[in-house]
């Protein structure tokens, strides 16, 4: 499968690599806004959303970040690969567990 996929394996890697661009862009992401910012950007926090608003507070890596490693922009830098890597991970597992049951 990554000998196969190798052009998109690199994409990935090199796309992880990059996410710390993030850094350095003012304000917030898009659709990553809290329910203040939400009030602010939309007028109203959707019932489903104020629900399990603090759902995600509990995050493993909260803010993209390694709990303890922060201050720095390389150590912000670190943990936004990390974060990153981890959600790749997550995903290539998901994938592919759902594959495996849809091939049988």
């Amino acid at each position: 499968m990554f000998k196969k996929y190798i052009k998109l394996w690199l994409t990935l890697g090199i796309l992880m690599l990059l996410s710390p661009l993030g850094l350095i862009a003012t304000g917030t992401a898009f659709g990553e806004w809290g329910t203040d910012q939400l009030t602010d950007e939309v007028g109203f926090i959707p019932a489903g959303l104020a629900k399990f608003a603090d759902l995600w507070d509990k995050s493993t890596l909260p803010d993209y970040g390694i709990p303890g490693m922060d201050g720095s922009f390389g150590a912000s830098a670190f943990g936004y690969i990390v974060s990153a890597v981890v959600g790749v991970l997550l995903v290539v597992l998901l994938v592919g567990l759902v594959s495996r049951v849809v091939k049988e």
